[in-house]
Formats: C-alpha cells, sequence, structure tokens
C-alpha cells in the first residue's frame, strides 16, 4: 500500500544526531516544502501521498538503516531495519518510507510486531516486486546498510491495554495483505506470553483466527512462523490458508491447513460473534468488499469490521 506524510520541525530534529541521517533530511525538506504549499505539479508525485491524505501520522520522521534482507517468496523480499531509539508504531500500521535519491515516498506496512522493536531495535517489512519506484529500489539497489527514513502513520491497528473487555479478533488477509495481520498476530502473541507469565491477568485476549487466501502456497507468506504461534496458543490462536491457483499438490506438512478456493461464508460464519468479534481485513479492494458485505449479512455490525486496502 502508500501512504503521505508532513515534514515537521519534529521530524528535522534526528539530523543532528546521525550524519546519514542529515544527508537525507536534506533530500526530503524540498519535496515536502511543495506538498504543504499545495502546489504539486503533477500526479507523478502526488499519487502516493493524495491516497492517505486522511490518515493520522507522527510528527516525526526518523533516520533508520537497513540490516537485513530475506527473500520471503519469489516476488516478495523482507527488510530488517534498525530503528531510531525514539521510534513506535502500533500493530497493524505502516511507515512512509523514504530513499536518498528515490523522488517518490514509499509506503509499506510493518510485518512485525511492535514487541520485536522493544526486544531487538529493527522492524520488518516486506515488499512485493513492483514498478513503483520504492518497491523498484528494494529489489534492485537496496543493499545492507542503506540509510533510509521512516514515519509511521495509520488509523489501522489493534492496540488493546489490560483494562479492555474481552475480544475475539478474525483476521482476513489476501496476497501481501497478511503484513499488518501478520503484526497484528505476532503482536497477540505477545499480549498472551505477557499474560501467561503474569497468571493470566494482564491482557482480556479471546480467540483469534487467520483467515489468509493467495494465489498459491508460496505466496502464502509468513506461513511456518505463522504456524508455529498457533501451536504456542492452541487454546488461542488457529489459521487457515487458502489457495485459489494452485495446480500442484499441496505440501504434506501444510494440507491439513490448506484449503481449495476463495474464503468462504461458512469458515467466517464459525468465527463470528456479534458482541464480541472485531475483524480486521487487509488485501485487494475486490476482497475486502465482498468479505465486508459477507460479514454483514452474518450480522457483525459495521464498527466491527475494520479494513486497509491496498493498491
Amino acid at each position: 500500500m502508500s501512504v503521505h506524510c508532513v515534514l515537521t520541525s519534529a521530524g528535522r530534529s534526528f539530523s543532528s544526531s546521525c550524519p546519514a541521517a542529515g544527508r537525507l533530511h536534506r533530500l526530503l525538506l524540498l519535496p515536502w516544502s511543495i506538498t504543504q504549499r499545495g502546489n504539486m505539479s503533477s500526479k507523478k508525485q502526488m499519487d502516493h501521498l493524495e491516497r492517505t491524505a486522511s490518515n493520522q501520522r507522527q510528527s516525526a520522521v526518523y533516520p533508520a538503516q537497513v540490516c537485513g534482507i530475506m527473500n520471503e517468496s519469489e516476488s516478495v523480499k523482507r527488510l530488517r531495519i534498525t530503528a531510531h531509539p525514539d521510534f513506535n508504531f502500533k500493530a497493524g500500521q505502516w511507515v512512509d518510507f523514504f530513499i536518498p535519491g528515490v523522488e517518490k515516498v514509499g509506503g509499506f506496512s510493518m510485518c512485525s510486531s511492535p514487541g520485536l522493536l522493544q526486544r531487538e531495535g529493527v522492524v520488518e517489512l516486506a515488499v512485493k516486486f513492483a514498478n513503483h519506484p520504492p518497491a523498484h529500489w528494494v529489489h534492485t539497489a537496496c543493499a545492507l546498510g542503506a540509510q533510509v527514513a521512516v514515519r509511521v502513520g495509520g488509523d489501522f491497528y489493534f492496540d488493546p491495554s489490560p483494562s479492555d473487555p474481552g475480544v475475539d479478533l478474525l483476521l482476513v488477509a489476501g496476497g501481501v495483505g497478511i503484513n499488518p495481520l501478520y503484526s497484528i498476530l505476532s503482536h497477540t502473541a505477545d499480549l498472551l506470553q505477557l499474560s501467561r507469565a503474569s497468571g493470566g491477568r494482564r491482557y482480556n485476549i479471546g480467540s483469534v483466527h487467520l483467515c489468509y487466501s493467495a494465489k498459491t502456497t508460496e505466496e502464502l507468506l509468513f506461513k511456518n512462523p505463522i504456524l508455529r504461534t498457533c501451536r504456542e496458543f492452541p487454546d488461542k490462536l488457529t489459521c487457515e490458508f487458502h489457495v485459489t491457483q494452485q495446480s500442484t499438490d499441496i505440501e504434506p506438512h501444510l494440507q491439513a491447513f490448506v484449503n481449495r478456493g476463495r474464503i468462504a461464508q461458512e469458515e467466517l460464519r464459525t468465527h463470528v460473534d456479534r458482541q464480541r468479534t472485531l475483524c480486521y481485513l487487509c488485501g485487494p479492494p475486490p476482497m475486502i468488499e465482498a468479505i465486508s458485505k459477507t460479514l454483514l449479512d452474518l450480522g457483525l455490525p459495521q464498527d466491527r469490521i475494520l479494513f486497509e486496502k491496498w493498491w
């Protein structure tokens, strides 16, 4: 997905603490001055920013450094990024992604949990190959040690407090729409771990079910970590994968979890409680619209259906 930002004095504060960030600040300053005046001269400069102009954003832009690059699938690379000590985010949010020498600003959902940031000081992004300059840079030019900058935004997140009433989560993902939902799933597992360590007195987490659809099992990102997470909390976390275009046999270790075909109403019905269920959807717009209608037909209130469409 793609997202927007406004450079403020808070965003400029990082330049004194990191030389590379200072260089990056100089690269960012001119485009953002133009954006704030509203004089962008072409859609080429505005597409990413316009789409999410109404979303909330943090005020600060932080320097970051690429510390890991992995192939998550044939078309998706996962970046590990060392974050500034003041950087923080909520599970499900994204970052505006600034690249020196690349005019366009990227917008990538974080696929890691806030807990990983607290434990290791890193965040992870899974980026699908595309000709859009930021994604193209990730796949063709990004290298270990690359200096970038990030800013958190987004209204799509799961951030419960210990005093919140119990909730059951239904997570529905299509394709690379799994990124923010994997962050939410991992965050939920972190909260369950905290509750377990404290004798269950911390977070009131109910059940969590993930429905994840992709063309093939090769394109089911994070499938093995997802299964490990569900096995760690079998009474709380469950998942079901769907493949829509697979012609080959499904790998033996995945067969019990994979269905051929799209996500069906009956699967959703099993995990919908009008009072307790909170549903997060992320994927292609047609899928989101179809699943939203199905959930409404099943009686789930509109305000308990949260979605984010990616392009």
